[in-house]
């Protein structure tokens, strides 16, 4: 079965590389409209443009997810320019590999901002908008393998992430009744353009012969559960906080 969102609208946050990047052009791609949002405008531009000529529909829009002004306005916005929201994809987020007795403030503010209080800022005003128009409407929060274990010199980051899956129960929780399903996409260690040349170091390869296939995914390996979480065929998942990591965090 193709899984499929004509006819449905998007936000995807943290749009302008990366997972971000890739999971607006899948929605695309699968017939939704997308908003994609980010600081980076100059980077959204190229990505609407992208979709655009493949056939798609896409809106550029600046957010600051650690802002809760900027969230409650890019939200606005994305509706005034595409229409209701039926699906957020929560993707914005930050980290810093440091030992737990090297991590300073400025480097836990800068993780919790974005992917806690970002997080639930966004899946907030995306929710208060779905309760408003009476329209269900799919969640998907980016966490991560690390928020189901512990990763070595990424304490903060592990924190912050467990905190996203709590979140996502909570909502679940609470959403539930008017439709809104909300769910937790986990990825393990992926291949982007920010990573990639790591991979290719020795303490990349070394990290590499530690998991369980020996291999690190790519971001074309998330499409489908990404569809699923996304799409109406989900209607039965809610809260769950469903790990694609190639067997890491057994």
């Amino acid at each position: 079965m193709e899984l499929r969102l004509e006819g449905k609208t998007a936000l995807v946050t943290g749009a302008s590389s990366g997972l971000g990047w890739r999971f607006a052009g899948t929605l695309a791609a699968a017939g939704a409209r997308v908003a994609l949002a980010a600081r980076r405008t100059e980077r959204l531009a190229a990505l609407a443009a992208e979709i655009e000529r493949a056939g798609g529909r896409a809106h550029a829009l600046a957010m600051d997810v650690t802002d809760v002004a900027s969230v409650r306005a890019g939200v606005a916005a994305a509706e005034a320019a595409l229409g209701p929201l039926d699906v957020l994809v929560n993707n914005s987020g930050v980290s810093v590999t440091k030992r737990a007795g090297e991590i300073e403030e400025a480097d836990y503010d800068f993780m919790m901002d974005t992917n806690a209080k970002g997080a639930f800022f966004v899946a907030q005003a995306v929710g208060r908008s779905m309760i408003a128009a009476k329209r269900p409407g799919r969640i998907v929060n980016i966490a991560s393998s690390a928020g189901l274990r512990v990763l070595g010199q990424l304490s903060v980051y592990c924190m912050s992430k467990a905190a996203v899956i709590q979140m996502t129960r909570a909502l679940a929780l609470e959403w539930g009744r008017y439709g809104i399903n909300v769910n937790a996409l986990c990825p393990g260690y992926i291949e982007t353009e920010m990573n990639r040349d790591y991979w290719q170091t020795d303490g990349g390869r070394k990290l590499v012969a530690t998991l369980p296939r020996r291999r690190v995914g790519q971001p074309a390996d998330l499409d489908g559960l990404l569809l699923l979480l996304a799409s109406e065929q989900s209607g039965f998942v809610n809260g769950a906080a469903i790990a694609a990591d190639d067997g890491l965090s057994l």
